[in-house]
């Protein structure tokens, strides 16, 4: 007879919001000054608010782009991190963001979640939301370059 395998449980290996905002704020400084923070991370889901500040602002008030594809690239990063665990060396190799529409002056939302997971690459999608406001501002696509273990 042949010889079954048992069945094991996958461990849940992601990384916490705490954990992730300890990590982004000691190695990329520009999330701090931008104001992101990881609200929730869940495996394949993360919710990322960036705060609303004259820092971060264009003409007319509005968030600019430059601080609405950061905070697109840290939620993808959260998302694929919270799939994972602490792989810093992690990196984007791509990021294409639409946008929709101008965000009020207001904190924006980004809910990103993981299409798909490979060994090497991992694929999402984030919508980014001024608080508040059902309709999307911006929808983010992007890949991440996992190194081997």
């Amino acid at each position: 007879m042949g010889k079954m395998k048992k069945a094991t449980a996958r461990k849940r290996t992601g990384i916490t919001a705490a954990q992730f905002n300890k990590m982004m704020y000691e190695n990329v400084p520009l999330a701090r000054l931008f104001g992101f923070r990881a609200i929730s991370i869940g495996h394949g889901t993360a919710r990322v608010r960036l705060r609303f500040h004259t820092d971060v602002t264009r003409a007319g008030g509005t968030v600019s782009g430059p601080a609405l594809m950061g905070l697109a690239d840290v939620a993808l990063f959260a998302v694929v991190l919270g799939m994972i665990g602490k792989v810093e060396m992690a990196v984007t190799t791509s990021l294409t963001i639409n946008f929709l529409r101008k965000p009020g002056p207001v904190d924006v939302i980004a809910e990103a979640r993981i299409l798909k997971l490979g060994k090497r690459l991992a694929v999402g999608e984030c919508a980014l939301y001024s608080e508040g406001d059902p309709e999307m501002v911006a929808h983010v696509t992007g890949t991440y370059s996992i190194p081997p273990r």
